[in-house]
């Protein structure tokens, strides 16, 4: 149910709870529930599914769900041009995999570009949906320590 990441490179970032969409329905039941919410796209969407999808789920997702505080981050995985595609299409947040040869420069570009995937809720998870409203009501916590022992609030 839960997709906790294993990445110790997790930067200190102030983000909503985590979900995993797998569609518009997950998306418009995680927005639902009226509380603050970090959507996150299935790992690697930008590859199979690409930008311009990704923005208008969370576009028709947070039409249906106005006053919802929402945020969204597209998966890149190791893929820097569907990460550059994804800037151009008006992604503000992203995950792409910090061996890319290009991670530097696209961090350099203003958006929030993420080493790894922050702790989430997979509703694809049997369960998930039953849990949803505590896991987005829990206190807010840093998605990881940096090296320096700071953290931000999730």
């Amino acid at each position: 149910m839960f997709a906790e990441t294993s990445c110790p490179a997790l930067p200190p970032c102030a983000l909503a709870p985590c979900v995993v969409v797998h569609g518009l329905a997950d998306a418009r039941l995680a927005l639902a529930e009226g509380l603050a919410v970090t959507l996150l796209s299935a790992q690697g969407a930008a590859v199979w599914g690409g930008a311009g999808w990704w923005r208008a789920l969370v576009a028709a997702a947070m039409a249906a769900h106005p006053a919802t505080p929402c945020r969204d981050v597209l998966d890149c995985g190791a893929a820097p041009g569907r990460a550059m595609a994804a800037l151009r299409a008006g992604q503000r947040a992203l995950v792409l995999d910090p061996a890319c040869p290009a991670f530097a420069r696209i961090t350099s570009l203003g958006a929030l570009v993420l080493p790894c995937r922050p702790p989430a809720l997979d509703l694809a998870g049997h369960g998930a949906a039953r849990g949803l409203r505590a896991w987005l009501s829990a206190p807010t916590m840093p998605c990881r320590q940096s090296a320096a022992g700071r953290g931000g609030s999730r």
